[in-house]
């Protein structure tokens, strides 16, 4: 009789982790607690591509930072005339564009604010282009000169306000150290003590001071003269029309409330602004009605399109290298979001390695333009921020597109 004898081996005890067990699927083999930069290793592993991308990003950064950087100049440099302006309101006629074109209205308006209740002073400020002769080349350039009562000096310049007295005598006018063009010997004569001659509108100007206020989009510099030699420049011009009304209110009176009085009482030929309103006014008109700032925005723009489209060739690329590696890693049960943070860590690091040498060439282009162009070329720290936000957001959202392919690919398609 024949006995039958087991075949079967005994199999050893399994021993697992004592994690293993409650292990969720969504996070195979502890990955999230002890995840491997997948990111950081796909793109040093290329090291040709990272250089492109990284290239790429920095040019993107910089042309918004110049973008960014010329329009904010633009901003700063057409309301600093109106920053310096010395009064809490300010009257303006209604025909009046920008900085650079005020208009005229009647004096009497000055005269009439001073009954308003709060108003403890009126001046008047007459501003308009000057032909002169560049003392130093020779050549007939334009200047914006801006006159007033030397005795009630209307600008809020140290420079200007120092030297009044000299204004007093006529044909003497103080120059804008800040002025586009020639006028290095200029102003070492004039720091010389010297005096400095010119001509302009027929006649003879004695150059006797310094003061700083700078170059804009719309005007190469200022003079600053008494309103005397005003009248004498421009004998033709209507004596009893002024280009800004500057108004001062007493100490502890509400402004606004003072502005919505003068509002009401004049009439329909002058327009009442705090000095802050004015200030905005300007920035309006060069933002929203001037093409230069348009263009400026539109540029801005358009690097930040030119990076998206750089840095999602770059992340397209590696996913499409590495899609058999996703594929395993879905096949192992990793989550399609533990996949897009790969792709998202690679968005984030391309970011910042992309952002710094951008900042660094930036900075020396701001120092390069603002010299070439005397415009208020400055790398503020808020503006850094902001387009550090632009490239992330930029990295992030090429990101987003080079991540679309995975969210359809299917492990078993792939091999």
């Amino acid at each position: 009789m024949a006995i039958e004898t087991s075949t079967s081996v005994p199999q050893p005890a399994v021993v697992m982790a004592p994690d293993a067990v409650n292990r969720p699927r969504s996070q195979p083999f502890g990955a999230l607690r002890r995840r491997t930069p997948l990111g950081w290793l796909q793109l040093f592993r290329e090291r040709s591509r990272l250089a492109t991308a990284l290239a790429g990003i920095a040019f993107a950064d910089i042309l918004m930072f110049m973008q960014l950087g010329f329009k904010g100049a633009l901003y700063d440099s057409n309301t600093a005339l109106i920053k310096s302006l010395d009064a809490d309101i300010v009257l303006v006629s209604p025909d009046a564009k920008n900085s650079q074109n005020f208009s005229t209205f009647s004096r009497r308006r000055l005269y009439q604010a001073l009954d308003i209740p709060g108003v403890s002073q009126a001046q008047a400020l007459y501003s308009r282009p000057l032909t002169w002769t560049n003392p130093q080349t020779g050549q007939d350039t334009f200047v914006q000169i801006l006159a007033f009562d030397p005795r009630k000096p209307a600008l809020m310049l140290s420079g200007v306000n120092a030297q009044a007295e000299l204004l007093k005598e006529p044909m003497v006018v103080l120059f804008d150290r800040g002025s586009r063009g020639e006028y290095d010997q200029v102003i070492a004569q004039l720091e010389r003590g010297e005096v400095v001659k010119t001509e302009s509108e027929g006649k003879t100007l004695k150059i006797q001071g310094l003061f700083q206020l700078g170059a804009s989009f719309g005007t190469d510099g200022f003079v600053a003269t008494s309103d005397q030699t005003y009248s004498l420049l421009f004998p033709k011009r209507n004596p009893g029309s002024v280009s800004l009304g500057l108004l001062t209110v007493e100490p502890g009176v509400e402004v606004l409330a003072v502005r919505d009085a003068l509002a009401q009482f004049l009439t329909e030929d002058v327009e009442v602004f705090t000095k802050a309103d004015f200030v905005q006014k300007e920035r309006n008109y060069w933002e929203r009605e001037s093409p230069v700032g348009f263009v400026f925005g539109l540029g801005a723009s358009m690097a930040f399109v030119v990076g998206v489209v750089i840095v999602y060739q770059v992340l397209s690329t590696d996913v499409n290298a590495h899609l058999r590696e996703y594929a395993t890693f879905k096949a192992m049960g990793f989550s399609q979001g533990y996949l897009l943070a790969i792709v998202v860590e690679e968005s984030v690091i391309l970011a910042l390695l992309g952002f710094l040498p951008g900042l660094g060439v930036s900075a020396v282009l701001y120092k390069v333009a603002a010299a070439a162009t005397t415009l208020p070329m400055v790398l503020r720290l808020d503006r850094a921020i902001f387009v550090f936000g632009l490239t992330l957001a930029m990295c992030l959202l090429s990101g987003a597109i080079a991540t679309r392919q995975l969210q359809s690919a299917d492990p078993a398609d792939l091999f």
